[in-house]
């Protein structure tokens, strides 16, 4: 156990395979932990995902948790962060939430990872959108397309976690032993942001729109919702899709709709870039305590 003095909060597993750390035996926890080191060679099945299709994501980890340390046990804090876009496909939460947005009726069809770019040196596609959920009766095809975005983590990669919880026996998960957070800024202005600067210009010439998915975290990191959030689909070019992880009475992790609201690619994009310069003292005090001789 850290010191308290020192570190009193990190972020760990919060779920892996698809099961809530916490709710697991020690003997099963290690079973994930082999697993995730690469024991199972067949891999695990997601259970998010529609035919329960191979895991996708290296280590199996779904969700991130905070754990509080104290002076002598470790608290689980309801902190979360989703890592992985899978997750959000539990019980086709977002296909039919954005069909009932866009009025596409009880039955929407979706198309998975739909080529939209093609390289001009090569032919081959060089772009493809996460989801397309369509409306296709009357004759007529109604269509958006939907991003889903997970947040990365900043700090040291998983590896260690996995082979330390392998050995580990106790009933409460250990604090975790190294310092990882999630990195809202990178995973919206470096993964997000050209994402959209791509393609929604060409579905807006289209007709179309895009939605993205984020999960509540991420969108609070960006400004969360608006002062006056709108809800008129012609008031801009992304409906925003803001689901939360909620615990049911059985102490599972249900995805669940939250907060909705339209923006345009402008003000989307003032969200993800948000950043200024910090006064130039304060960025040389930084400087020095950084600086090492060669």
């Amino acid at each position: 156990m850290p010191d308290p003095a020192v570190t009193t909060e990190r972020f760990g597993i919060g779920e892996w395979f698809g099961h809530p750390i916490e709710s697991v035996t020690a003997d099963f926890r290690k079973g994930l932990a082999a697993d995730a080191l690469g024991a199972n060679e067949s891999g695990r099945p997601c259970p998010f995902r529609n035919g329960h299709p191979r895991c996708p994501k290296a280590g199996g980890v779904c969700s991130l948790r905070s754990y509080r340390a104290h002076e002598e046990s470790v608290e689980l804090t309801d902190r979360r962060a989703i890592v992985c876009p899978s997750r959000f496909e539990q019980d086709d939460v977002l296909v039919k939430w954005l069909a009932e947005i866009l009025d596409y009726g009880a039955a929407p069809k979706v198309a998975r990872e739909a080529p939209f770019m093609r390289s001009t040196a090569t032919g081959k596609w060089a772009g493809k959108v996460d989801m397309v959920v369509a409306h296709d009766g009357d004759g007529q095809l109604k269509w958006c397309g939907l991003e889903i975005q997970a947040v990365y983590f900043s700090g040291r990669g998983m590896q260690s976690e996995f082979t330390r919880l392998l050995e580990n026996a106790d009933d409460v998960p250990p604090f975790p032993d190294a310092v990882r957070r999630p990195d809202w800024r990178s995973s919206g202005a470096k993964r997000l942001m050209p994402q959209l600067q791509i393609k929604v210009p060409t579905l807006r010439r289209w007709g179309s729109k895009m939605a993205v998915a984020v999960d509540a975290p991420f969108f609070a990191a960006i400004g969360g919702p608006s002062q006056a959030p709108t809800q008129d689909l012609n008031d801009g070019d992304i409906i925003w899709l803001v689901p939360e992880l909620q615990e049911n009475a059985a102490g599972q992790l249900t995805l669940v709709r939250g907060h909705w609201e339209v923006l345009t690619l402008e003000e989307s994009g003032q969200r993800l870039l948000a950043a200024a310069t910090v006064p130039r003292e304060e960025f040389e005090s930084g400087l020095h305590a950084r600086l090492q001789p060669t």
